[in-house]
C-alpha cells in the first residue's frame, strides 16, 4: 500500500493531507519568523487575497464543516490556565460537575448530528487522563459517537502513549491538545505545566495514528511576534495540525485575564489567514469568541481562510451563537454546510 493511501485510510477528517497539495500551493515545516510576521503584516485585503487564493486551490468546494463540542467533564481543575473559567482555583461562578452519563452525552451527540454536526467534540476539564472506570466511559463515548457515523474528537488533557493507543482502537478521529500561545509567551499565562508537556503529548497522539487538532488562543496579552511564533510553532511540526482551531480570549470575569480588551476583529482575520497559508491543507477552525463577532466579522473570517465552525449554545462553559442564527448566516451567504465523510 502506498503513502498515500495509507493515509487516507487512517485519516477521519476532511483536510486533504491524503493527497498532495495542488499545483502551486507549497506546504514547508521550515518557517522562520521573520517570514511569518511579514505575512501577517501585509496589507490586510492583500492577506485575505493571498489566503483566499491558498483556501481555493486546496477547498474546492464553497462548504464549511459543523462541530459540535460538549463539555463532558466541567470543572474542578487544577490547573492555573490564566484563560480558563474552569480551573478550581479562580472564582468564576462554574460549578464543578462529575463526568456526564455515557447516554447522556451520545443524546446530545445525536441531536448535534440531526442539527448538521459531522464533528462532535468532548471536552473534560482534566489536567491528564487517569485510568480507569472514567477513562472506560469516555472509550464508550467515542464508540457511541463513532457508530452515529460522526466524526469523534477529544480533549481531556495530557495523555500516555498506551491512552492514545487505546482511544486511537475505540475509533476516535481526532484529539485535540492546544499550544495555547507562544513558547515565549507561556509562562505568562500557565505554570502547572511546560510547552514541551503538551509536544510531548501531540507526539503520542499522532503516533497512535489519530489526527490532530491543534491551536491557540489570541487576545492574551501576547505580542504579535508570540501570535506569529505559535502559528510557526504549528506550521513547523513534521505534519500539520489537521485542525488548526483559531480562539479569541473570552474573558471571564474572576481569572487573571479577565481585563483583557477584546480582540479586533482585524487581528482575528490577520491570523486565520496566516495560518491558512502557512498550513494550507489543514481545518482552520474559528472557535471560542464567535459569540463577540457580528455577521460580516465572521464571513470576512471564512473569507480569510476559516473552513469550519463550532455552533451550538455554549462552547465548554461560554456562550457560543444560537444555531438558528448560524443556519441564516450560512444561507445568506450561499455557504453550504459540509455532509459526513464517507469512509471504508
Amino acid at each position: 500500500m502506498s503513502d498515500t493511501a495509507a493515509a487516507s485510510e487512517s485519516f477521519h477528517g476532511h483536510a486533504h493531507h491524503a493527497a498532495p497539495p495542488p499545483e502551486g500551493v507549497a506546504v514547508r515545516h521550515d518557517w522562520e519568523l521573520a517570514e511569518v510576521r511579514a505575512i501577517y503584516s501585509m496589507p490586510l485585503l492583500e492577506l485575505v487575497h493571498r489566503a483566499q487564493t491558498v483556501h481555493r486551490a486546496v477547498f474546492q468546494e464553497n462548504k464549511v464543516q459543523l462541530c459540535s463540542l460538549l463539555s463532558i467533564k466541567t470543572g474542578g481543575c487544577p490547573e492555573d490556565c490564566g484563560y480558563c473559567p474552569q480551573a478550581a482555583r479562580y472564582k468564576t461562578g462554574v460549578k464543578a460537575e462529575k463526568l456526564m452519563a455515557v447516554p447522556e452525552v451520545l443524546s446530545a451527540a445525536q441531536k448535534a448530528r440531526s442539527a448538521g454536526a459531522t464533528r462532535f467534540c468532548m471536552g473534560a476539564a482534566w489536567r491528564e487522563v487517569k485510568d480507569g472506570p472514567q477513562f472506560d466511559s469516555v472509550l464508550e463515548m467515542v464508540r457511541g459517537v463513532r457508530a452515529l457515523g460522526m466524526e469523534a474528537c477529544a480533549t481531556l488533557g495530557m495523555l500516555s502513549e498506551s491512552q492514545a493507543k487505546r482511544l486511537k482502537e475505540a475509533g476516535l478521529s481526532a484529539y485535540n491538545h492546544n499550544l495555547d500561545t507562544s513558547p515565549e509567551h507561556y509562562g505568562d499565562i500557565i505554570s502547572t505545566r511546560v510547552y514541551d508537556d503538551r509536544l510531548r503529548t501531540l507526539g503520542r497522539v499522532r503516533d497512535a495514528g489519530i489526527s490532530v487538532c491543534c491551536g491557540g488562543i489570541i487576545g492574551m496579552g501576547e505580542s504579535v511576534d508570540d501570535r506569529c511564533n505559535l502559528l510557526r510553532t504549528l506550521a513547523n511540526q513534521d505534519h500539520h495540525p489537521e485542525s488548526v482551531p483559531v480562539n479569541a480570549l473570552v474573558a471571564v470575569e474572576g481569572t487573571p485575564l479577565a481585563e483583557q480588551p477584546r480582540v479586533e476583529t482585524v487581528d482575528m482575520v490577520r491570523t486565520i489567514a496566516t495560518a491558512r497559508i502557512l498550513m494550507p491543507q489543514s481545518m482552520v477552525r474559528l472557535s471560542a469568541g464567535r459569540q463577540q463577532m457580528n455577521e460580516e466579522a465572521q464571513l470576512l473570517c471564512m473569507m480569510a481562510g476559516a473552513n469550519s465552525l463550532f455552533f451550538g449554545e455554549k462552547l465548554l462553559t461560554t456562550g457560543n451563537p444560537e444555531y438558528t442564527q448560524d443556519m441564516a448566516l450560512l444561507e445568506k451567504a450561499g455557504i453550504r454546510p459540509l455532509e459526513p465523510r464517507q469512509e471504508g
